[in-house]
């Protein structure tokens, strides 16, 4: 489909929303630190602590990893129930799909892809000599970058802002939720739904699908 024939833009959270898992804690079990991360991506996703700093606290623990971890990683991924009925339904409809995430380009790209996806954006994780360093290479991907990437690429497709959707769970997902003409809150916290214009309290994203006058 080419961006000037889209006739509106969904953009989806990566994890927890687009993926049942968060893909910090999962390579955090290979670190041997998944406690530590997952008490900070509860608080971070809570909007208790600044997101970029607990992104920076979180990948500290990874350090020394070796980069073949994303290989096992990437089969423990399990993608929300509805997904491709979701981005089958959105691209029927002459819509374009994005996905932006806190999560790692390492993991998302291939999977992106391999679902469909239009458009991604994520984190970077540094890596030297076949080991991860513990760093972010790059901008961090936080709540305002989240919602650049859905401004962004309405423009690129043509689409008003006024026909854009944003889907989340977590406070980092707020800003590109009030930048959308639609938000909506899926499966979560109670901040996100109280900000939102729907919530969604099930598993399943093709639940998006009637709310743009769509069927699966």
């Amino acid at each position: 489909m080419s961006a000037q024939a889209a006739r509106f833009l969904l953009v989806l959270d990566a994890d927890s929303t687009l993926i049942h898992d968060e893909v910090i804690e999962l390579l955090a079990d290979a670190a041997g630190s998944r406690p530590l991360v997952a008490d900070i991506t509860e608080r971070a996703m809570r909007g208790e602590i600044d997101f970029a700093q607990s992104l920076t606290e979180r990948v500290a623990t990874l350090a020394g990893l070796e980069a073949g971890v994303f290989d096992e990683v990437r089969e423990r991924i399990r993608v929300t129930d509805g997904v491709p009925e979701l981005i089958a339904g959105v691209h029927r409809a002459g819509g374009l799909i994005g996905v932006v995430s806190g999560g790692f380009h390492e993991v998302l790209d291939p999977l992106a892809a391999s679902l469909g996806v239009d458009r991604w954006r994520a984190n970077r994780l540094e890596s030297v000599d076949g080991r991860l360093t513990g760093a972010v290479r790059g901008g961090i991907v936080d709540a305002q970058a989240k919602a650049r990437a859905l401004s962004e690429w309405a423009d690129e497709a043509g689409v008003p802002i006024e026909r854009t959707i944003a889907v989340g769970d977590g406070a980092n997902d707020l800003a590109m939720m009030e930048r959308a003409a639609l938000s909506v809150a899926f499966n979560a916290k109670p901040r996100v739904r109280e900000a939102a214009d729907v919530a969604i309290g099930g598993r399943d994203l093709s639940q998006v699908l009637p709310l743009l006058g769509l069927r699966g």
